[in-house]
């Protein structure tokens, strides 16, 4: 059973800027609510346990944002009837139980993120979410999970885009599709339109297995000097390793820039 998350939180926003000068990226609210806790929700609803937090030691607003208890018992002494507050708190508890912290000085890719969270990992496989990428509607970590359960194999999320736009995104070539899953047999991170094995992109959703762990240790840094999660995902599928695409069913919302942040806003203010 998956009950592991982890999310990357370290990134600088720039893409947000000048909003993330003042506030993190993923503490932007949406509807009344952070980013971030849509994403929480999501894996709260497909049965996760605990969430990994890669955070760096510069910045506590997260951390703050979460276990700021005396803020809201001084507030809640004044208003003992504000139902909308208590329900906040409430829910900030809950969370409280389920986050671990780990520090990421600099932004060093998704890989090295992963690798800092080794000791925390428990299990076979793991979770790991970007949360620029919203899905609404539908539950995709859910739809992940059980694609885990019946293949026992890696799972990405992925949607196709159009073909004009590859060059974009991280790009999986399959074989063996089968109604909304596939095979995953070659990972392209941002090919030329005439090299995409395929139109399906990775969006930002991962089952991991824990040996990705020995694989990230090894691995040579990227381009900006990062270790890619896709590389080593590219070494293991070389290895035999079963990763499969999970063709989601739910709406997806890019909120890491401000034209999405915005589009973001409006989409999900009209959800009942």
């Amino acid at each position: 059973m998956i009950k592991q998350a982890i999310i990357p939180l370290a990134g600088l926003g720039t893409r947000l800027l000048p909003l993330t000068s003042v506030i993190q990226k993923e503490l932007l609210p949406i509807n009344g609510k952070p980013n971030l806790e849509y994403i929480m929700e999501e894996c709260v609803g497909a049965g996760i346990k605990q969430f990994i937090f890669v955070v760096p030691k510069s910045r506590s607003s997260i951390k703050k944002y979460f276990f700021n208890d005396n803020f809201y018992k001084k507030i809640l002494k004044k208003k003992k009837k504000d139902k909308h507050l208590k329900k906040i708190f409430k829910r900030l508890k809950k969370y409280q139980k389920m986050i671990k912290f780990v520090y990421q000085d600099k932004p060093e890719g998704t890989g090295d993120a992963v690798l800092k969270c080794k000791k925390f990992l428990k299990g076979s496989h793991f979770l790991m979410l970007l949360a620029d990428d919203l899905i609404i509607k539908k539950n995709c970590s859910r739809e992940m999970i059980s694609l885990h359960r019946k293949t026992k194999g890696s799972v990405i999320a992925t949607k196709r885009v159009e073909r004009k736009t590859v060059s974009r995104w991280g790009i999986l070539g399959f074989n063996n599709k089968k109604n909304n899953s596939f095979l995953i047999n070659e990972v392209i991170e941002k090919p030329k339109l005439k090299e995409a094995p395929s139109n399906y992109a990775i969006i930002g959703r991962y089952i991991l297995p824990r040996k990705i762990l020995s694989v990230l240790k090894n691995q040579k840094r990227g381009k900006g000097g990062e270790i890619h999660i896709t590389d080593s995902i590219r070494t293991l599928i070389k290895r035999g390793e079963k990763f499969y695409g999970n063709i989601f069913k739910g709406l997806y919302l890019d909120s890491g820039t401000l034209e999405g942040y915005i589009k973001s806003n409006l989409k999900i203010s009209k959800l009942k």
